[in-house]
């Protein structure tokens, strides 16, 4: 009977174990722009970790120290098993608040990019490619960026265009240099927009430098490595966007044909290993990135 309730005890503390694991993987979902907290939540999910712990160096004390006996060994063990139920619950809340948070966001994006021809669907196709472009990328440089939040400031990109007169974003022609300084603002506007809002404080900076350019020939005149990577990452999936599905006063060209474009402004306009990483990605799954274009 003795060695049973050690079974029990040992099998609650490895649920325990398990347990920090996946509670430690919970609090890195916790990092992005939509599930980020204030310091007096980091400092809750710290003190649980500590709790978690605390709790599994009481299975280890009981387990080796104190005379055990079934109802003791029964508590801990359910006891774990409760645990991972609601951590389990936890990232299950979590992933659907954050599916349903992009679902609105992108609803709401559409019917901005509904003003106009040059407009529609383009943010949710730049939201698309930059999801592919993000599995596609080295580890090494995965840790600069998290998904989610590359999502959202790729959807976001062009919500200063909101504040732009709308015979300025449907032109057919090219715009005077008046109205390409005031185009050039949009990326301030949508940071503007976007303040109220603090936790995407973290992603400002990655939707103000998008039309920067390695070489120094940006908005901001930024270059090289004082350009966020999100940044230009989104200035190729913007490109690839733009030049595929066309313009009013350009008509869309083909996978391929805006391959050939990007590439030829690699190390110049778009971050060498960037562009190969893009290229490199297989067609289907760019192709498959297209939205949907819903009318309003």
């Amino acid at each position: 009977m003795d060695i049973l309730l050690l079974v029990l005890i040992l099998l609650g503390a490895a649920e325990m174990v398990a347990n920090i694991v996946f509670y430690i993987i919970f609090m890195f979902r916790m990092s992005d722009v939509i599930s980020g907290g204030v310091g007096k939540d980091k400092a809750m999910l710290i003190t649980g970790l500590i709790l978690l712990i605390f709790f599994l160096i009481g299975y280890v004390y009981v387990g080796i120290f104190v005379e055990r006996n079934i109802v003791t060994s029964l508590i801990l063990f359910f006891g774990s098993i409760f645990v991972s139920v609601v951590i389990i619950l936890l990232n299950r809340l979590l992933k659907t608040s954050k599916i349903r948070s992009l679902e609105v966001a992108q609803i709401l994006i559409s019917v901005i990019d509904s003003r106009g021809p040059n407009l529609q669907g383009h943010s949710l196709h730049v939201k698309n490619l930059i999801s592919v472009f993000y599995k596609h990328l080295p580890r090494h440089l995965k840790g600069d960026c998290n998904l989610v939040s590359l999502e959202y400031a790729a959807l976001l990109h062009d919500v200063g265009k909101l504040e732009m007169p709308a015979e300025l974003l449907n032109k057919e022609g090219h715009l005077d240099e008046k109205e390409e300084e005031l185009m050039k603002t949009h990326p301030q506007v949508a940071v503007r927009l976007l303040r109220p809002i603090k936790s995407f404080d973290y992603i400002s900076d990655w939707i103000l430098y998008h039309h920067e350019r390695v070489d120094g020939n940006g908005y901001y005149l930024k270059k090289d490595e004082s350009i966020p990577l999100p940044s230009k990452m989104i200035a190729i999936v913007d490109a690839y966007s733009a030049i595929t599905m066309g313009r009013v006063y350009s008509a869309p060209k083909s996978h391929e044909e805006t391959l050939e474009i990007i590439k030829s402004e690699s190390g110049s306009k778009f971050d060498e290993e960037l562009v190969e990483v893009f290229l490199n990605i297989p067609k289907e799954e760019l192709v498959a990135c297209t939205p949907k274009i819903t009318k309003y």
